[in-house]
């Protein structure tokens, strides 16, 4: 990568949703760019699974030459505790691209994309001493729920963090006793996302 693609500004990226037409150009730019720097390594199958169903909660940012920047993969369905539970799967920025935000904005656009679709909470997993990842969403409000030993394949531990969207939601819990009753629902999120405009 040159200089000057790596002093590329926030304000010279477009922002876009995946498009399954456009398959063969995105999935090689996403795998690529997440194989880098997430904890396990992920089949084609499971980009598929979630681009194929729901590929309108994937979000990216693309540099002036069309270049991906940054990804973030999500899904959104019914859970086992009676709400509609979104899920970020994956979020991964080119390294040389992170500090600007652009995480922030991509995970901003997912969380107001399932807000729109009527999701009770969202819920993701990421290793505990991923401090820069636990800032961000801790930032926009996510609570840690549970701490996952061994959760990824290389042996490191996870915090499962959960951001409740409407009130009431943390009471609602499955038979296994997984989330947090003892804190008050509240919407944490506030709708951040409704601000960040994509070109």
């Amino acid at each position: 990568m040159s200089e000057k693609e790596a002093q590329t500004s926030t304000d010279d990226l477009q922002y876009v949703q995946y498009q399954g037409d456009k398959e063969e150009i995105y999935l090689p730019a996403i795998r690529q760019l997440i194989s880098k720097d997430l904890s396990e390594p992920y089949s084609i199958y499971v980009y598929r699974y979630f681009l194929y169903q729901w590929g309108d909660l994937c979000y990216m940012a693309l540099d002036a030459s069309h270049s991906l920047i940054g990804v973030v993969v999500c899904k959104l369905e019914p859970h086992r505790s009676g709400t509609y539970r979104g899920y970020i799967a994956m979020l991964a920025v080119q390294e040389a691209h992170r500090g600007k935000g652009i995480a922030t904005k991509l995970v901003c656009m997912a969380i107001d994309a399932m807000a729109k679709r009527d999701a009770d909470e969202i819920v993701l997993e990421t290793e505990v001493t991923n401090t820069a990842s636990l800032k961000l969403y801790e930032r926009l409000g996510f609570l840690r729920s549970k701490r996952l030993h061994r959760y990824y394949l290389n042996g490191n531990t996870a915090f499962r963090l959960v951001l409740y969207l409407k009130a009431g939601t943390a009471t609602k819990m499955p038979a296994d006793g997984e989330g947090m009753s003892n804190i008050g629902a509240r919407d944490c999120y506030g709708g951040q996302g409704q601000v960040l405009e994509t070109r």
